[in-house]
């Protein structure tokens, strides 16, 4: 069901959560958090929404969209409530914000009367973030914040500003693809023989943050010399790891996004399917932890520990 509020107020948006509660049944009992998407109007809060629809299946919540309209317009609030089979597990309130009510002070404004009490709050960027999202209005009402640096007009900007403005509490949704990455690698490692990593080369798209996090990552939990080339694959993003041993070198390669290939110096090679994960996965997986992310951050301090490559990683057998 969706109910809409045009030329409304936060008040008038609370007093129908209370009526559709009492007629229709809609519980907020068993909410566990407040998720707070902070995105432009239009299609790209549609498809947000339809992230956290899905990921409330695993964490039951309310879902407030801040969705900023035209700047330059007439201050008016314009809000829209879904439940039921419109808001997944969760409720979900709309608060499309015209002229300065499209300001970010004034969106924490409006988002704070509609926050559960006693309730974890998620805030989420999922397009463009604030430089340091943790001096954001909205951001400081959040226990944890979540970021895409590959969804900003310009991902390399974004996963730098990432990397100067990180405090705890924050995390970027590019570290949460490399999870079956860093599994995989991790479960490779803990089979014999037990021999220490000499070396590693990470190879990826050239504009990839998720492939220098993952060189990051090495170079801090391994104290290994990381190189971080391009790749010569059609499959974009991440495309293969290389970990140099005594014994022979762990390799793990994707040149298609969609398969990759285990090599283990005296095993078969293992065919593996290890595609990118979509955004309603990495959010569900974000939201299982409230708590900062530390593994996250030495990834983020071991990418200048990394060295570029100038030659490119050939993928080809």
């Amino acid at each position: 069901m969706i109910v809409d509020l045009p030329s409304s107020t936060t008040s008038i948006v609370n007093r129908k959560l209370v009526e559709l509660r009492e007629k229709g049944g809609v519980m907020a009992l068993g909410r566990v958090l407040t998720l707070v998407i902070v995105t432009d109007d239009g299609g790209g809060a549609e498809d947000a929404i339809e992230a956290a629809n899905t990921a409330s299946r695993e964490h039951p919540c309310r879902v407030i969209v801040v969705a900023r309209g035209a700047r330059k317009a007439a201050p008016r609030l314009d809000a829209q409530i879904r439940v039921g089979g419109d808001a997944g597990a969760s409720e979900v309130v709309v608060l499309r914000g015209y002229g300065p009510l499209a300001a970010e002070e004034a969106g924490a404004g409006m988002v704070v009367p509609l926050l559960l009490p006693d309730a974890p709050v998620v805030a989420w960027w999922p397009g463009d973030a604030p430089a340091v999202p943790s001096d954001d209005p909205i951001g400081r009402l959040a226990q944890r914040r979540i970021t895409d640096a590959l969804s900003a007009r310009n991902p390399t900007k974004a996963f730098e500003q990432r990397r100067a403005g990180h405090v705890a509490g924050d995390t970027d949704l590019t570290w949460t693809r490399l999870t079956h990455w860093r599994a995989l690698l991790a479960t490779a490692l803990d089979n014999p023989p037990h021999e220490p990593v000499t070396g590693a080369v990470v190879a990826g798209e050239s504009v990839s943050p998720s492939t220098d996090l993952l060189a990051g990552w090495l170079a801090v939990r391994l104290d290994v010399k990381v190189k971080r080339s391009p790749a010569t694959g059609n499959g974009g993003g991440m495309s293969s790891v290389q970990l140099t041993r005594r014994s022979g070198a762990i390799e793990l390669l994707r040149p298609d996004g969609h398969t990759a290939t285990l090599r283990q110096p005296g095993q078969p090679d293992r065919m593996i399917v290890l595609t990118r994960r979509g955004v309603p996965d990495c959010l569900s997986e974000e939201l299982r932890r409230l708590d900062p992310d530390e593994i996250y951050a030495e990834a983020l301090t071991g990418i200048g520990r990394v060295s570029r490559g100038r030659s490119p990683v050939n993928l080809v057998p």
